[in-house]
């Protein structure tokens, strides 16, 4: 692992996420900005497993990574061997890890020194490593200050609640955070007696272990939540370490475009401006046949322009591509609706498994994203100010969506029919055509509001930037 002779010179900062597209991205954005804009070498260490993902072997061998960013792959993991069939993501997620780091304390060692070493929320036994080494170790919280606040919150509640968290009668009250509907729980705490809780509890516990949490958010975005992480003493009281919000911070750029994606991008430059509808359930989400029939025939009988990214539905699980996003190869017409294709060539795109997100979210003709509201794709959506179809499908999307439609106003939360969790294809078509026909007031003035204010935060001066900036300018000194 020998590095050049003039990134020896500058601070050294080791960066480590855990698996999965919605991990790496955002921990590779603050990795770019280290190097480029304040003149540090990073070490990106990267899990490496025996699963394969296109889309994160793109972000991580993609020709425009800056020199003085260096992908370190640890020894490989054999998933097969470590987990389960059926084993929920933050349960799996949490083992690979832990088999993963294993080695790492070695690899710090011969990385040289390292000011810093940044890891994600499933990443906290690597508290235990930085410790004997004695580099301060940072936490990358990659979704909301408001999930954030839950979890540190989460061993309070674990101690002081009996049962089940989802059967209270009241809503969970965060100390001076809005309150959460038990409906609208992470998955992750929805059964207290499966390993997929005590994991996450294990890691919420360790959070006050870090010299720092960054959030990729901001205050314009989330402000009850930052207010209370930073003034509420309850979060003094349980020594939350120092927090930074340097967000909103997302994908910069695609891989190589695809010939599918240069069609798709060229259809859109054919269409009016704010017409078109983008349906993408992200990298990890699938959708069972019966959904996704209603949800395709929702999109025709809504007669709105539409780019459709389909991927093959599966009964059973949402989250069924997580660790292989942009691995699947399809074929749409095996399981849309008879004709469909046909009947909607004129006004409507399907692309199956895959999208340019980035390139439709930011192109002047697209009007509405309909989403699985992982944080990552909010960030993206609220940065090129697109209204939403809050459609959430696993961990914490629910407690997402209803952020985005009820407190800060810029997504429509599609209803299921009473008794069941299937959005038909009436209410389909409803919101469809209410974000692109009619979400022009309130909804996209909210939008071009908080799309601004991105901008202006993350401009040299702005308040990420800065809050950056001054760490950086800590782990020089």
């Amino acid at each position: 692992m020998l590095v050049a002779e003039n990134e020896s010179a500058k601070p050294h900062v080791a960066i480590m996420p855990s698996p999965g597209m919605g991990h790496i991205t955002p921990l590779l954005e603050i990795a770019k900005r280290l190097v480029v804009l304040h003149d540090f070498h990073v070490s990106f260490i990267v899990v490496a497993t025996n699963e394969v993902s296109a889309g994160q072997d793109n972000l991580l061998r993609s020709s425009t990574l800056p020199p003085g960013l260096d992908v370190v792959y640890l020894p490989t993991v054999d998933v097969f061997a470590v987990t389960t069939d059926g084993m929920p993501v933050a349960a799996r997620l949490s083992v690979i890890v832990e088999e993963a780091i294993k080695p790492l304390k070695s690899v710090l060692v011969e990385l040289g020194k390292i000011k810093a070493v940044v890891i994600d929320l499933f990443c906290t036994q690597v508290f235990d490593i930085c410790g004997e080494l004695s580099i301060p170790a940072y936490l990358f919280f990659t979704a909301s200050v408001a999930l954030l606040t839950f979890s540190l919150y989460l061993p309070t509640l674990d101690r002081e609640v009996e049962g089940e968290f989802v059967d209270l009668p009241e809503p969970v009250k965060v100390p001076g955070c809005p309150p959460i509907r038990p409906e609208d729980l992470l998955d992750q705490v929805k059964n207290r007696k499966i390993d997929e809780y005590k994991w996450y509890l294990f890691h919420s516990s360790r959070f006050h272990l870090g010299a720092g949490i960054f959030l990729n958010s901001w205050e314009d975005l989330e402000p009850a939540n930052l207010k209370a992480i930073t003034e509420d003493p309850f979060f003094k009281r349980i020594h939350t370490p120092p927090v930074h919000p340097v967000g909103p911070l997302i994908k910069q750029e695609e891989p190589p475009l695809t010939a599918s994606d240069a069609d798709c991008l060229a259809w859109l430059d054919k269409q009016p401006p704010n017409s078109v509808l983008f349906v993408s359930l992200g990298s990890g989400g699938t959708l069972t046949a019966e959904q996704f029939t209603e949800l395709a025939w929702g999109l025709e009988l809504s007669h709105q322009r539409f780019i459709f990214v389909v991927r093959m539905p599966t009964n059973s699980s949402a989250s069924a591509t997580f660790f292989n996003s942009g691995s699947d190869v399809n074929d749409p017409k095996a399981y849309l609706p008879e004709g469909f294709s046909e009947r909607t060539r004129e006004r409507g795109v399907v692309v199956p498994s895959w999208a340019p997100q980035v390139l439709v979210l930011k192109h002047p003709s697209t009007g509405g994203f309909f989403t699985h509201c992982g944080w990552n794709s909010i960030l993206e959506a609220v940065t090129h100010g697109v209204p939403m179809i809050a459609w959430p499908l696993y961990a914490e999307q629910r407690m997402n969506a209803t952020i985005l439609a009820e407190e800060i106003g810029i997504a429509i939360k599609p209803a299921a029919e009473p008794g069941s969790s299937l959005v038909g294809r009436e209410e389909v078509e409803r919101v469809a055509r209410l974000v692109i026909l009619e979400g022009k007031d309130m909804m996209r003035k909210r939008i071009r509001e908080l799309k601004d204010s991105a901008a202006r935060t993350m401009e040299i001066d702005g308040s990420s930037y800065d809050s950056l900036a001054c760490l950086a300018k800590e782990w020089k000194s």
